[in-house]
């Protein structure tokens, strides 16, 4: 019986703790990290924030290419961001 409530305690800990994690992330926004948005094209995401660090290869289909910066990593589907993802 002990045992259950410790796991259940754990758990709960766990879901708590991500939970921060995302309400404290930066913004995409001038007060948080600036980064490429939704629907931005690779044109866009390059006139605006630079060459990135590394560009990877599209993978699959439809064609998924990752490009990276310093802080963040940006998704394309075909030529179209699907999202930014901040590095930890």
């Amino acid at each position: 019986m002990t045992l259950c409530a410790c796991l259940l305690s754990h758990s709960a800990v766990a879901e708590v703790l991500l939970i921060d994690s995302i309400n404290s992330a930066p913004i995409n926004s001038e007060e948080g990290i600036s980064r490429p948005t939704r629907s931005m094209t690779m044109d866009q995401v390059s006139q605006r924030f630079g060459q990135p660090s590394t560009a990877h290869s599209p993978v699959g289909d439809p064609p998924i290419t990752r490009w990276d910066y310093p802080s963040y990593s940006v998704f394309f589907e075909y030529d179209h961001v699907l999202t930014s993802v901040l590095h930890r």
